[in-house]
C-alpha cells in the first residue's frame, strides 16, 4: 500500500473520530443519541421479516 493511501485512510479515520467527539459533547449529545436511536429502530423494523397473512384461498382441501 502506498504512502498516499495510508495518509488518506488515516485522515479519514481521524476526521470521523473528531466528528463523533464533536457530536457527543455538549448540548448535541442528547440530539445525537435520539437521532441514532431512531435510525437504529427504523433499521431493525426494515430488516425484520414481514409476516404473511394466510387466507383461506391458500388452503388446499382434499
Amino acid at each position: 500500500m502506498s504512502t498516499t493511501k495510508k495518509i488518506a485512510i488515516g485522515l479519514g479515520i481521524a476526521s470521523g473520530a473528531l466528528l463523533a467527539a464533536w457530536l457527543l459533547t455538549g448540548s448535541r449529545k442528547n440530539k445525537t443519541k435520539a437521532f441514532l436511536a431512531k435510525k437504529a429502530e427504523d433499521l431493525k423494523r426494515a430488516l425484520r421479516p414481514k409476516k404473511e397473512e394466510s387466507t383461506d384461498e391458500d388452503a388446499i382441501y382434499i
